[in-house]
């Protein structure tokens, strides 16, 4: 089910049709580098997508898949889901692309999008972005976004940058959206 579109992309739900496309970009040792649970087989893949379908029906959000506009073809997910951190339930941002797709904007597009549904569509509180320090491309994209200070906190045993956005820093810096 398409959910919105941005000026190149497609959102819409996860489904176990994408297994074996999910399942060949969460293989990727480069793509999971920074993933808390690592390389996934096909079998963790279908986990993830129960989890993301769970998540549908329970909260109404989740990971989604995005395609482009253009070829039709899937670049990864992107979206804002339920996630613990030190004991409360946030609404995380996440997103993973397959390597092919990296260093053309896909990201930020895709991010930009999901908080506009998140914060528009879905009249989301807040969504914090959970990232490694290391991982500097993710923090550009943050940042680009519209997430500014940080807090730093531990996340399943590693140092993490937690940011936060409100839907009304949201709507202060998007007043058109």
């Amino acid at each position: 089910m398409q959910l919105f579109e941005t000026e190149r992309l497609v959102a819409r739900t996860l489904s176990h049709q994408d297994v074996p496309v999910l399942t060949a970009m969460l293989s990727d040792p480069e793509v999971m580098r920074f993933s808390v649970r690592g390389v996934c087989d096909e079998d963790a893949t279908r986990k993830f997508i129960d989890w993301c379908l769970g998540c549908y029906a329970s909260h109404g959000i989740g990971p989604w898949a995005f395609c482009e506009k253009e070829s039709g073809e899937f670049i990864g997910f992107c979206g804002v889901g339920p996630e613990l951190v030190g004991g409360v339930e946030e609404i995380n941002l996440g997103y993973r692309l397959a390597r092919r797709f990296w260093h053309q904007g896909f990201a930020t597009e895709a991010a930009k999008g999901v908080l506009r549904y998140a914060f528009s569509q879905k009249r989301c509180e807040s969504v914090i972005v959970i990232i490694e320090p290391e991982h500097a491309a993710s923090v550009r994209v943050t940042e680009k976004i519209g997430f500014g200070a940080c807090t730093h906190q531990e996340f399943h045993d590693r140092p993490v940058r937690v940011y936060r956005m409100t839907n009304e820093d949201w709507a202060l810096h998007n007043p058109l959206v």
